[in-house]
């Protein structure tokens, strides 16, 4: 190759690690293009949240008159496996196979429990609503069935996710571990956001036999796109079939939870989660209800959340590749927060729809810089042998965190409104949220004032300097 050509193959190559988003994620031992298919089970995750906790909530509802606080505790349950996120890291981290795998199988296993609760989901809400020929069934079939397929779809999406998050810590060497966070993530929001807009197309003209197509072919994507992230991902080990079994998830769950700076960043999930996600379930009827904004208007507010979000991902994403203090990344997100729901506040007595955009945006970016802060520090902080626990722990706190938080905001403006005035309900919301910002930066400050300037990674035979730090 002529020195001209070099040149330019050299800046085509430049050109794309520097705008490619997470192009520069990839490694020697995982190129970008096996980084993406990996990521796939991210897009089926996001497409089983768009399809639990949009579609199929907007349908039982209005199609299927389905009363809604049954389908409040419908779309609940997958929350309850959330905390045993734990308990599946532990056990894909100490996983004894014959064939040598370690992750392949939790993946595998809630594919297909995935799956299953997809498959059987549809004639279960079928006949939950009474439809058609269903009528004739007594209503506590559909009630336990649509149950279990509620169950198993959330089962096998936190089975999933966690295998899977562990296995892209295992793959990925530890100065790219922040851009595969920030790619994961990414691919989940791409997920939701394409998956959002193919399911409501295809419902647009709603039938029985529409909806059964819908979520059938949510369930064959399921597990093309799962099978796809995990073929050929994770080297086998024959060694492993013939280990012994090691200490109990108990033994290994108190030494985890001893360690005081695991026992403060978790702290900082839960509060920082509950922060940002308790305003999900009211911003479109904040909007609605209290600046009398259209359903085009909150819809675009929607998306002005997620582009924030996707925004604070390649930007933690960038600062921390270059090694940049993860819990510091958090902290941040976190004050970005607090003027953002300042401005939400404002918004009502200044009736400026403009304020309530422009705190939309920023809540999503807080909350982007925050989720990949403390799930990088989570990587980045676990033993080699523990990672599964520890992404384990952080996915339990921070889903239950969420569900508890967007219950807990619907609650307080159903309850608040009445006395208060709607305004007034909103506002209060909102302003639990800022204090929950303040508790969590008071919780994250000793982990970030006592963080190593670089990386944080140790060296062989170094402790790490966050493990020594007092806990709460």
């Amino acid at each position: 190759m002529n020195p001209t050509h070099r040149r330019w193959v050299t800046s085509w190559v430049r050109l794309g690690s520097r705008f490619l988003p997470f192009a520069d994620a990839a490694s020697a031992d995982l190129p970008l293009s096996r980084l993406l298919r990996l990521s796939l089970f991210q897009i089926s995750f996001g497409m089983a949240v768009v399809m639990l906790v949009g579609t199929l909530n907007r349908v039982m509802i209005v199609e299927l008159k389905v009363p809604a606080g049954l389908v409040a505790l419908m779309v609940a349950l997958p929350l309850l496996a959330a905390p045993f996120r734990a308990l599946i890291g532990f056990r894909s981290d100490h996983h004894r196979s014959e064939l040598g795998w370690r992750r392949v199988p939790y993946i595998w296993m809630g594919t297909m429990i995935q799956f299953g609760g997809f498959a059987i989901m549809p004639f279960a809400l079928l006949v939950l609503a009474g439809a058609g020929q269903s009528a004739q069934a007594p209503a506590w079939v559909g009630q336990i069935g649509a149950a279990l397929a509620f169950l198993m779809v959330g089962a096998g999406m936190h089975t999933t996710q966690t295998a899977g998050l562990a296995l892209a810590t295992d793959l990925a060497p530890p100065q790219t571990q922040p851009k595969v966070v920030g790619l994961m993530y990414v691919m989940q929001l791409v997920g939701m956001m394409f998956s959002a807009l193919f399911f409501g197309d295809l419902l647009s003209d709603y039938s029985p036999g529409r909806l059964i197509q819908v979520i059938q072919a949510a369930a064959i994507m399921t597990l093309v796109l799962n099978v796809a992230a995990l073929w050929k991902q994770e080297s086998r080990s024959r060694g492993r079939g013939q280990l012994q079994a090691g200490e109990s998830f108990s033994q290994a769950w108190q030494r985890f939870t001893r360690d005081a700076a695991a026992r403060r960043r978790l702290w900082g999930v839960g509060l920082g989660t509950m922060a940002f996600t308790m305003q999900d379930v009211l911003l479109e009827p904040y909007g609605g209800e209290v600046l009398s904004l259209s359903v085009a208007h909150t819809t675009f507010l929607t998306a002005t959340l997620a582009l924030g979000g996707l925004i604070g991902f390649g930007i933690a994403s960038r600062v921390l590749g270059r090694g940049a203090d993860p819990c510091r990344m958090a902290m941040m997100g976190a004050w970005v927060g607090l003027p953002a729901f300042a401005l939400v506040i404002a918004a009502a007595p200044a009736q400026s729809a403009a304020l309530f955009v422009a705190g939309a945006f920023f809540i999503g970016l807080g909350g982007g810089l925050f989720a990949h802060g403390t799930l990088t520090a989570t990587m980045q902080n676990a033993a080699k042998e523990e990672v599964g626990l520890a992404l384990g722990a952080w996915g339990s706190v921070q889903a239950t965190a969420a569900g508890l938080a967007m219950a807990l905001g619907g609650l307080m403006r159903q309850v608040l409104s009445e006395p208060l005035g709607l305004t007034a309900a909103y506002t209060s919301v909102y302003g639990l949220e800022l204090i929950l910002l303040a508790a969590t930066v008071a919780a994250m400050a000793p982990l970030a004032r006592n963080r190593a300037p670089a990386t944080g990674i140790p060296t062989p035979g170094q402790s790490h300097p966050v493990r020594q730090i007092p806990g709460p």
